[in-house]
């Protein structure tokens, strides 16, 4: 604009905020926002808004029971609640697990086989393993698996959490549930098919110095009763196409394949004397008895899976697998382990 040029009044009001000839705002109003929620129709969920509350009222009366358990036994202030009953696939579950994890794997009697899983976190199972042992002061929580001695303390709780599990289904469904292995690696827990829906709570332990969580999971497959009953109509899950089914079955070869095992190697038991056991020190020699070249077992995860016969390949200690364990011999020894 140049110096002749001048404004009206009505351009001056309307610079300075005048309103005598502008025309007024109009409130801007936005769409109201609509509720939309994400469906999966490969897996559609099984829980209703009336099987939801039953779920959260049953698991609360676990997670107070529970609660009642542990206060007798830790000798600690401590409060336990349910933070949420969902519906999750095998997989998913797997996924949210700690490595290490303190899961004991349960069967499902006269199910064909179904299998669940309670896992323990971390810093409530060494709670659990010094307050059982005596223990009353601070703990130290190591960042390593359990060995197979605190594996049977904690397992004391793991029966109460099954024996309340029972107790809050019993209305419903009855089962009858028994821990068969205790799991330290979450791939490991091939209970089900990855893509299986299971119900999984996850309970909270609040204890002054720290919090810990219980998740208990159970499969689809034995409730079905609770989730079809009452009127409401089985929803099958669809199989998938070919493709993805290949890409599943690819996948999970990936995972078992990548998967790390621990490995030792047993030799055969022998009695030893306490008086002879005594004189032991560094350098001595102990006559076992056993003759050179013995089969030994060769455990995999802590379990006995073939006959191996010591030597030597290439310069380092060795063992050639002669032979696989039979089913019979495997059962025989994991249950006299178990009652040790």
């Amino acid at each position: 604009m140049t110096s002749s040029e001048s404004l009206s009044q009505q351009e001056i009001d309307l610079l300075f905020g005048g309103t005598a000839t502008a025309e007024p705002r109009r409130p801007t109003t936005r769409p109201p926002t609509e509720d939309i929620q994400v469906y999966d129709f490969r897996r559609p969920s099984r829980i209703s808004k009336d099987r939801q509350r039953t779920l959260e009222a049953m698991y609360g009366r676990l997670s107070k029971s529970l609660e009642s358990w542990l206060v007798g036994r830790v000798r600690s202030h401590l409060e336990v609640q349910l933070l949420a009953v969902e519906q999750f696939t095998l997989g998913e579950f797997v996924l949210s697990l700690t490595t290490p994890c303190n899961a004991y794997v349960f069967e499902v009697s006269g199910t064909g086989g179904h299998q669940g899983v309670v896992d323990f976190g971390r810093e409530l199972s060494f709670l659990l393993i010094d307050r059982l042992l005596g223990g009353n002061g601070p703990i130290t929580i190591p960042d390593r698996a359990l060995t197979p001695l605190e594996r049977m303390v904690v397992r004391i709780a793991g029966d109460a959490v099954l024996e309340e599990l029972v107790e809050v289904w019993k209305e419903h469904i009855q089962l009858q549930l028994e821990i068969v292995r205790f799991e330290s690696v979450p791939d490991l827990l091939q209970i089900a098919n990855r893509d299986d829906p299971v119900l999984v709570a996850n309970v909270e332990v609040s204890v002054e110095y720290f919090r810990s969580n219980v998740l208990i999971c159970l499969p689809f497959a034995v409730l079905e009763k609770f989730f079809t009953g009452s009127g409401m109509r089985r929803v099958a899950v669809a199989p998938g196409s070919p493709e993805e089914l290949a890409a599943d079955l690819e996948a999970i070869e990936k995972t078992v394949r990548s998967a790390q095992m621990e490995l030792s190697v047993r030799f055969p038991t022998i009695e030893l004397a306490l008086e002879e056991l005594l004189e032991l020190g560094p350098g001595s020699i102990l006559e076992t008895g056993i003759p050179v070249g013995s089969d030994l077992d060769l455990l995999i995860e802590g379990t006995p899976r073939y006959r191996v016969v010591p030597g030597r390949a290439g310069g380092h200690l060795a063992v050639q697998i002669d032979e696989r364990i039979s089913k019979g011999i495997e059962e025989s020894e994991t249950t006299s382990s178990t009652e040790k």
